[in-house]
């Protein structure tokens, strides 16, 4: 048997018929031979991958044509070889149950050898053909996602290079919003049992949380680095660095991807909003602040709270905490409490300030 000649298995209980199936193709086949159901199987574990094509018999011993094309479902090998039925069964309810259980074809005995020659080699063709189609697509499908992993990753560095840009005009090390960015990932992962949100959902949100604070590049260096406390026309100026970033982002025109622009521009604009309506810059009360400016909002109070900023110090991890929990930093959504005080331990280590 020539090891690189592709197979075709005759599954037959009369020998005859084994016999004349077999001289039909050998000139340009290795021809396996079954007597049963059984037999067929066997075979098919030596030599699936080499097997063009299946002529199955459908009344056999031990085990029937019929048993064999359950099992080849169920294990998917029918997806991949085409299967003949060559019977001298005539009932019309056999036959539509042979084709709802994957059969390409029908033959009956006693059959032409031309027209059984003819049959066979169409439906191996069409079979080759249909498999290459479906390859090329898995390795279409396949080019198009490692595409898509590029553009992913350029996006997220050009996002990282310009909320960077506003970090260090803030003279603060650049880290902040990769750590918010980690943050809000972590904090909505847990939100699920509240919100669902698909782990594609999360990972756009936790991108588009780095450029909450955009806006402040349009906001003066002596308020934005000032000190000590802001005056009350210096923090309503401060303020304006939502509106500002929602500006900017209008001015790029990004239509790409609304549902990403639309994470982008309602963290920019809400993430300083408050539950009870004290917040800015529009005073929204509730679940009218999208969940995932809300998150933002509360993963930018921790580590701001936990970092060094130009007027003031770090609070540890347990009095950052605390404070956002006794809701000594605005109120918050409760069911954003209840799930940041359940990973609350989890965060401490999360991120490494490099302030």
């Amino acid at each position: 048997m020539n090891k690189d000649k592709k197979k075709i298995l005759v599954v037959d209980d009369i020998e005859i018929n084994r016999i004349v199936l077999s001289d039909l193709f050998s000139d340009k086949f290795d021809v396996l031979e079954a007597e049963n159901g059984e037999m067929a199987l066997k075979a098919l574990e030596t030599h699936r991958h080499d097997i063009s094509i299946i002529l199955l018999d459908l009344v056999m011993p031990v085990m029937d044509g019929f048993e064999v094309l359950r099992r080849l479902n169920a294990d998917g090998t029918i997806k991949n070889i085409p299967i003949i039925l060559i019977t001298s069964d005539n009932d019309e309810e056999n036959t539509l149950m042979a084709y709802g259980l994957g059969v390409s074809d029908f033959i009956r005995k006693p059959f032409n050898p031309d027209i059984v020659l003819k049959r066979v080699y169409n439906t191996i063709d069409l079979y080759s053909y249909k498999n290459y189609l479906e390859q090329k697509l898995i390795e279409q499908r396949e080019e198009l996602e490692k595409q898509n992993e590029r553009i992913k990753q350029f996006n997220l560095f050009i996002m990282d290079a310009l909320s960077t840009t506003v970090e260090f005009r803030s003279l603060e090390s650049g880290e902040h919003i990769k750590r918010v960015r980690l943050l809000v990932k972590r904090i909505l992962t847990q939100m699920v049992e509240h919100y669902p949100l698909s782990i594609d959902e999360i990972e756009s949100i936790s991108s588009a949380s780095v450029l909450h604070d955009i806006g402040k590049i349009a906001i003066p260096d002596a308020i934005l680095l000032k000190p000590g406390a802001l005056t009350k026309e210096e923090f309503e100026i401060m303020k304006t660095h939502t509106i500002r970033g929602c500006e900017i982002l209008e001015s790029l025109n990004y239509v790409q991807d609304k549902d990403y622009y639309k994470y982008c521009y309602e963290i920019c604009r809400h993430h300083h909003e408050r539950w009870d309506g004290r917040g800015y810059p529009d005073k929204l009360v509730g679940d009218a602040i999208p969940i995932w400016a809300q998150v933002t909002s509360i993963a930018d109070v921790y580590d701001a709270l936990t970092s060094k900023r130009v007027y003031k110090g770090a609070y540890t991890h347990e009095e950052a905490v605390a404070m956002i929990l006794k809701g000594e930093c605005g109120q918050f959504n409760p069911k954003l409490i209840d799930s940041f005080e359940k990973i609350k331990d989890s965060l401490k280590n999360m991120v490494v300030h490099a302030d």
